[in-house]
């Protein structure tokens, strides 16, 4: 592991929120945490631990207000907007539990839209969002939009948008909190065969210990602090 690179290396985070005023909190109290390049990881925690907000700090959502962060080795303290706006389109891939698909794009149009944001041309980003869709079964539903897919669809298209621009990160906030089991045991298997066959780094943010002992490393997350850390298996649970 000590020869692998950390991509993600967060070091005494804290994170504020209305600061300075009599209602001020605070949602992370401090936290270390190191994801290494190739590593599919998942942060465990109940409600209200400060996973979102974690996830939010890493994906570049929000920024932190006290401690070290070094994404990929760029300093994120250092990091203006712009900085920030072009480190989330190319650097990752977001999967949400409720999809943030555009109603009125087709799943084809949503997956381009990174690539459009990015600066790709028309023809290169549809033969692009293509192979995307066919890499999680979905080609057959590339015009139709979001209304006219069920849950599972939605969120094969999600990931495929996230893969848009070759990111070296996915996070993945509750991927499969609003789906039955059969369907999220597809999202999962689409997520570990990212993981393995081209070598992305995964950060897995759920309430399920069992989907969370399907990665390599386990981290749990309570009250704002990261209090422990162990080995998962790393593979699917038979049965």
């Amino acid at each position: 592991m000590m020869d692998r690179r950390a991509i993600i290396d967060m070091k005494g985070i804290v994170k504020r929120y209305y600061i300075g005023k009599p209602n001020e909190l605070e949602v992370l109290h401090g936290v270390d945490l190191k994801v290494y390049e190739g590593e599919f990881i998942s942060i465990v925690g109940p409600s209200g631990s400060g996973k979102s907000t974690l996830m939010n700090v890493i994906g570049a959502l929000d920024l932190p207000t006290m401690g070290r962060y070094l994404l990929d080795g760029f300093d994120m303290f250092d990091a203006r907007e712009d900085d920030l706006s072009a480190i989330r389109n190319k650097k990752i891939g977001f999967v949400f539990q409720t999809y943030n698909l555009i109603s009125r794009m087709t799943a084809l149009k949503n997956i381009e839209l990174p690539m459009l944001y990015a600066g790709m041309g028309k023809r290169e980003r549809t033969e692009k969002a293509k192979d995307l869709l066919r890499m999680v079964e979905m080609e057959e539903r590339m015009y139709h939009k979001p209304d006219e897919l069920s849950g599972g669809q939605k969120q094969r298209v999600a990931i495929a948008r996230a893969m848009a621009n070759d990111p070296a990160i996915i996070l993945a906030d509750e991927p499969t909190g609003a789906l039955d089991s059969v369907t999220g045991r597809l999202i999962m298997d689409i997520f570990h065969r990212l993981n393995r066959e081209q070598g992305k780094t995964i950060v897995l943010i759920t309430h399920s210990n069992e989907l969370a002992e399907e990665t390599g490393r386990i981290m749990s997350l309570r009250d704002g602090l990261i209090v422990s850390e162990r080995k998962g298996t790393g593979r699917v649970a038979a049965g």
